[in-house]
């Protein structure tokens, strides 16, 4: 299956929230309630450096997503970096390389915006998204922290 990769619009919101909530992660953070999302989605489409791609197949199915923020700042010589979030792949697709065209798509877009660097980060308990980023050139450098505001 060759997919099509675009910006999502407010109508595939529902489709995409379908694909956070299916695996043992989602399913317990997020909500059944469509109304958050939809302010988050019109939230991210006012900031220009935030974006959400969908890849639709032959039929127009959402069949996965990913977030793509756009950074500048001055570390590593001022390096302008895409931050690459919320990656989901509807299950029937898991292992068949839809994954690796997702981040070719990511990487295009990071380096048509002038981008140096993509980085991700992962649940350490997604041992098997763990060994796909790293079997997809991503080097596991930096420990995250997260602390709720």
């Amino acid at each position: 299956m060759t997919p099509r990769f675009r910006p999502a619009t407010r109508d595939d919101v529902p489709q995409v929230v379908a694909l956070l909530s299916d695996d043992i992660l989602g399913a317990g953070r997020e909500t059944a309630e469509l109304d958050p999302y939809l302010a988050a989605f019109d939230a991210m489409q006012l900031e220009t450096g935030n974006q959400l791609i969908v890849a639709e197949d032959a039929d127009g199915r959402v069949v996965a997503c990913y977030q793509l923020i756009f950074m500048s700042g001055l570390s590593l010589s001022a390096t302008r970096r895409a931050e690459i979030e919320a990656v989901r792949i509807t299950a029937s697709l898991r292992g068949r390389g839809m994954g690796a065209r997702l981040i070719a798509d990511a990487e295009s877009r990071a380096r048509a915006a002038g981008c140096g660097l993509l980085q991700l980060t992962s649940n350490a308990s997604r041992a098997d998204a763990l060994r796909f980023y790293q079997g997809a050139g991503f080097t596991p450098s930096h420990i995250g922290f997260k602390k709720p505001l």
